[in-house]
């Protein structure tokens, strides 16, 4: 009872943040896409945080520590940097030329208004509403796997309750709701975890006994690099390196650089994102190592966190764990399906762009897309978001550095571009199995690149002209 009361308290106050909002909010299309432009640095950082991370944290990212050991570090500290330079070097310059060309959304700054604009319009669109949406029922489905693991529920009965939660947010403020409530909820995340963080290293004895044991159930668990890695290291961890710049590819995160007030107030965000990020990655992962040790035979990794919580935390804790992680996965779930609508109203079908009604009604259409996928699918959160993160990173970031630099490019190259770094991620993953050497968002997008460079030799002075 103490967990529900606490859990559901913690949703009351996510649902107050959102509403408060909608004093804030004007009924049009771009304040509910973008608020207007006028988002403060600290609440772009958190909120980037919170979407960036959200259910990948507090179940991927522990549950690949409780399997992998000690090795997991390069993922965070590898995806940590790539995100550094992804807000250094592209960021700030999307703020900037996404408001000269009057962009609201990623799919319509891609396109540019170009001779032919309209195909790339829609071929990201298409892209972003089948993988984000993707990506956001990998939300829903952590959040249900919580709910199941603490109430028994069954695994729809949570994956509705989340879909239902996410219209809520997205209905009382569009974008600024999202960003507020996230901003709230990477508070409650970071509090959630350090507080099991210093709980699970007091209960494993220190770090010193922990690392011990670690040592006795699995050598590897304790070894600072992967043992079975076909390539050898460096590959790996170049690997994650680039998943971290994949950023720019993200459209959830990639709004949130577009809605902040200044893009002169981009280095303070980046900052303060960075910080946080590492916090909570590095949190997620000693959680997940001290879990090893002390529940060593779980049979969902995924779960570790909370089994740890209930174990170890009374039940108002538990509470707020169960809150963290259930609001990571719903601000992220809903933060995509706000970009998923965008693109579906604003860019597949522009003679709705300017409806905030019928923005609405997208978002109700995509949020059914949604929760089909989710209640369809049944593979780990980890391997869901990663998936989704490598094929959105390979097939929009590519063209959005060309864009953000505003180097020229035709309409069919731009759409190969998108075509080829999807496939060369795909081919990379599913076809040649080599994933595990190497993370495919490097190939898919140094293919994209290739395919750009070689239409660049050919057709220099042809795309100069567009």
């Amino acid at each position: 009872m103490s967990i529900a009361l606490t859990f559901i308290a913690f949703l009351l106050l996510f649902t107050v943040v959102g509403i408060y909002s909608v004093t804030q909010k004007q009924d049009t299309t771009a304040d509910y896409l973008l608020a207007g432009r006028k988002v403060n640095p600290w609440l772009v950082a958190l909120s980037a945080l919170s979407t960036g991370q959200s259910a990948f944290l507090f179940t991927g990212q522990v549950g690949y520590a409780y399997t992998q050991g000690l090795s997991a570090i390069w993922l965070a500290i590898g995806w940590a940097i790539g995100d550094y330079f992804s807000w250094l070097l592209v960021f700030k310059r999307l703020r900037l030329v996404s408001e000269t060309s009057n962009s609201e959304t990623v799919p319509a700054f891609l396109a540019q208004k170009q001779q032919g604009y309209r195909w790339i319009a829609i071929v990201s669109a298409l892209i972003t509403i089948a993988f984000l949406g993707s990506y956001a029922a990998a939300q829903l489905l952590a959040g249900s796997k919580a709910l199941n693991s603490l109430f028994g529920w069954n695994y729809s009965w949570g994956i509705i309750i989340g879909a239902v939660v996410v219209v809520a947010y997205c209905f009382s403020g569009g974008i600024r709701a999202s960003i507020w409530t996230d901003a709230v909820q990477t508070i409650v995340m970071i509090a959630a975890l350090l507080i099991l963080f210093v709980v699970t290293i007091v209960e494993g004895g220190g770090v010193a006994n922990i690392y011990s044991n670690l040592g006795q159930i699995d050598a590897n668990l304790v070894s600072l690099f992967p043992s079975d890695l076909a390539w050898g290291f460096l590959p790996f961890f170049i690997g994650w390196l680039i998943a971290g710049f994949g950023a720019v590819g993200q459209p959830h995160i990639l709004v949130r650089a577009m809605a902040i007030d200044s893009a002169n107030n981009m280095g303070k965000a980046r900052d303060i994102r960075t910080i946080c990020g590492i916090i909570t990655a590095f949190t997620a992962i000693a959680i997940g190592l001290t879990g090893r040790v002390l529940l060593p035979n779980i049979n969902d990794p995924e779960l570790a966190l909370l089994d740890l919580s209930v174990d170890l935390l009374p039940g108002v804790l538990v509470g707020v764990m169960l809150a963290g992680l259930f609001a990571a996965t719903i601000s992220t779930a809903d933060s995509q399906i706000l970009s998923c609508s965008a693109a579906l109203t604003q860019d597949l079908f522009p003679g709705l762009a300017k409806s905030y009604r019928y923005a609405k009604i997208g978002t109700l259409i995509v949020t059914a897309i949604v929760l089909a996928i989710a209640l369809i699918n049944n593979d780990s959160v980890f391997n869901l978001i990663t998936f989704a993160w490598s094929i959105l990173a390979s097939g929009l970031g590519v063209l959005l550095i060309i864009r953000v630099f505003e180097k020229p490019i035709t309409t069919p190259v731009a759409i190969a571009v998108m075509i080829a770094g999807i496939a060369g991620a795909l081919v990379w993953k599913s076809v040649l199995g080599l994933s595990g050497a190497m993370y495919e968002v490097l190939p898919g997008m140094a293919i994209g690149f290739l395919v750009y460079a070689v239409a660049s030799l050919f057709l220099g002075s042809k795309m100069q002209r567009e």
